[in-house]
């Protein structure tokens, strides 16, 4: 498994995403195209300031901040990914030959798929306000950048619905049938409101593009 951080230049993520290690993977990639849409949206702020939005100045600021707390939640969850990846495979490799064993290892697999849930799960909620930011001002920031604003309404999504898919493939293998129930209600909630903001606001934006 190769190691990648943030200090990592763009190059180097892509050739380690690109090999034979499983990490990093989806769900790394996932909170990468969430931070690419904090960052277009935090551009869209900047540009949106100054005597001619000073209507819509606490608007704007209210996103900025979210826009930066959410920057380093993904970035978080970037690294979060890989690790709750290495504990389920460190799991897997526990020893088997006594009975103790054969229970320990499998609460230790149990907890290790919650983590690997939990972790895409809190990226898709992210995503969640993160769209909810760019519906907030679509109708107002910048027209001049307003189609990175849409950008950064696609990149959401998109870093939503793959956080899904990484939930979907560690649901498969929680013997919990009821909780396995609750997350996925949970998710396609997530993934319905996340939907519709991101339909609302790509509205607004190429009305404001055609307009």
């Amino acid at each position: 498994m190769s190691e990648i951080t943030w200090l990592d230049s763009i190059d180097s993520f892509v050739s380690k995403a690109s090999s034979s290690s499983p990490t990093p993977g989806g769900g790394s990639v996932a909170a990468l195209v969430a931070v690419l849409g904090t960052a277009m949206t935090s551009m869209v702020g900047n540009l949106s300031q100054g005597e001619k939005f000073a209507d819509i100045e606490p608007q704007i600021s209210a996103v900025m901040y979210t826009m930066n707390r959410l920057n380093e939640e993904c970035r978080e969850l970037f690294d979060s990914d890989i690790a709750s990846f290495n504990n389920y495979m460190d799991a897997l490799k526990l020893p088997k030959d006594t009975e103790e064993e054969k229970l320990a290892r499998k609460q230790e697999i149990h907890e290790a798929t919650i983590n690997a849930i939990e972790v895409p799960v809190q990226l898709m909620e992210v995503c969640r306000t993160g769209i909810e930011c760019v519906y907030n001002i679509a109708e107002t920031s910048n027209k001049n950048v307003i189609s990175d604003l849409g950008i950064s309404a696609i990149l959401f999504e998109a870093a939503a619905q793959s956080a899904l898919l990484t939930v979907d493939i560690n649901l498969a293998s929680l013997k919990d049938l009821e909780l396995k129930q609750q997350y996925a209600d949970k998710v396609s909630s997530l993934m319905q409101q996340i939907s519709d903001l991101k339909n609302k606001a790509s509205r607004t934006i190429q009305d404001r593009i055609q307009s």
